[in-house]
């Protein structure tokens, strides 16, 4: 049985990612095999888990998963000695609205797995009302168990002792203090991280991390705490279609936000997963019956390209015959125009006749449940998708025939509707799951 447990906090930007990178490699150092997880919709963490475990990591998302799903995703930690999931947001963050198993908190996995949280608290401007935080989250929900808390940034040892006295008077335990240290601060962007396959020097972060972490908390302490769990047995697998029996992938610095379990859902559909790089300008594999875009960060290299005249006029052949499909930066570089944050309009592949422009950043951000009004790769007319969205960009043009009817979390009508023409088509959404 694994060591398990649910590592979360009050809020974002408190160092969540950089606590389980740092656990991660530190039990890896020692011998164990470590699986970690990403609860909630986020396309970068899982590679960093990657980098730090040696293991693929995958999501897990109460509002597009069902309980199956989950726990077949789950299910590939039955040979780990420990294992790991990152919360996104605060703990008991989520949508208003429940959706398939719950609203996306991480509260709800910690719950349906029954993995105790270890709590990460940055107590910066405060003292004892790091413990009032800490015993309100511990008890706000019956079915979550709090395992500990490690505290994070703390600024003396005077200022430690004052937090550690309030959290032991509330039965709290602390697994340890973390002081400030600049020299493991992961690089962000605007949509979160700089991926880690942009960062050369991502391992020996990690290293660091894990030493500066096994100094100050007590890592056995940890384990002791943990839950001690063993997979379920799952009737069903994922319900996830691939888009073709050969589909070619756009991968690189540009296109690169796709959820793993997805590929691993068409891998083992029967799937054959052909990877291309647009920005080196090439174009798909001539025996794919698909080609499929990812969304990334297509304003970072959009005059790169729209430079690149093979890849663009490679790809419009390719969809002459075959479907193409864009999600997210995926189907803004289908469009016909992308401007950037300058002001600049750069041709994209005009397969689509969307135009969006970074020059006026808008937020777009959340769940989204679309019924196709038309055929997408993979998905017939009426199909029910579940995805999220998140993206600066504004539309400036949307022309083309609406792809499907999309809903936010509260069931709102929204106007990213993706669009098709020809064998194209796009959505603003990265999708997730299949599902009611």
């Amino acid at each position: 049985m694994a060591a398990s447990f649910v590592i979360s906090a009050p809020a974002s930007g408190v160092g969540k990612t950089t606590l389980t990178l740092a656990l991660a490699r530190a039990w890896r150092n020692r011998g164990l095999n470590v699986q970690c997880f990403k609860s909630g919709p986020d396309y970068i963490d899982p590679a960093f888990h990657a980098a730090a475990t040696g293991r693929a990591s995958v999501n897990v998302d109460s509002w597009a998963m069902d309980r199956s799903t989950i726990a077949h995703l789950v299910s590939r930690a039955a040979d780990a000695d420990v294992v790991l999931a990152e919360g996104s947001m605060g703990l008991f963050d989520g949508v208003a609205t429940r959706g398939v198993s719950g609203t996306g908190a991480t509260a709800d996995i910690a719950e349906m797995l029954g993995w105790p949280v270890v709590l990460l608290i940055d107590p910066s401007g405060q003292a004892q009302t790091a413990a009032a935080i800490a015993a309100g989250l511990r008890d706000y929900r019956a079915g979550v168990r709090l395992g500990g808390v490690v505290l994070n940034r703390v600024a003396s040892p005077r200022h430690e002792d004052l937090v550690r006295r309030a959290l032991n008077e509330a039965g709290i335990k602390v697994f340890g203090a973390l002081p400030r240290h600049a020299e493991i601060s992961l690089p962000k962007r605007h949509l979160g991280l700089v991926q880690a396959e942009e960062q050369a020097e991502i391992g020996k972060l990690i290293d660091e991390a894990a030493r500066f972490v096994a100094e100050h908390v007590d890592l056995d302490a940890v384990l002791h705490a943990a839950g001690k769990w063993s997979p379920q047995a799952v009737a069903n697998g994922l319900n996830v279609r691939p888009p073709g029996q050969r589909i070619a992938l756009a991968r690189d610095a540009a296109f690169s936000f796709v959820y793993p379990h997805m590929l691993e859902a068409w891998r083992a559909a029967g799937a054959e997963i052909v990877p291309f790089s647009p920005l080196a300008d090439e174009v798909p594999d001539a025996s794919a019956d698909v080609c499929w875009l990812p969304g990334g960060y297509p304003e970072l290299h959009a005059g790169k390209i729209a430079g690149n005249a093979r890849f663009r006029s490679g790809l419009r052949a390719f969809a002459e015959t075959r479907p193409v499909h864009g999600e997210c930066g995926g189907y803004m570089v289908l469009g016909a125009g992308l401007t950037d944050a300058d002001g600049i309009r750069h041709e994209m592949t005009g397969l689509l006749g969307l135009e969006t422009s970074f020059a006026k950043r808008r937020m777009h951000l959340g769940y989204r449940l679309a019924e196709l009004a038309a055929p997408m790769p993979g998905h017939k007319p009426g199909a029910r998708l579940r995805g999220h969205e998140f993206h600066y960009s504004t539309i400036l043009a949307q022309p083309d025939t609406p792809l499907a009817v999309v809903h936010d979390a509260t069931g709102a009508v929204i106007a990213e509707t993706g669009s098709r023409r020809g064998h194209a088509t796009g959505t603003f959404f990265h999708l997730i799951a299949e599902g009611r």
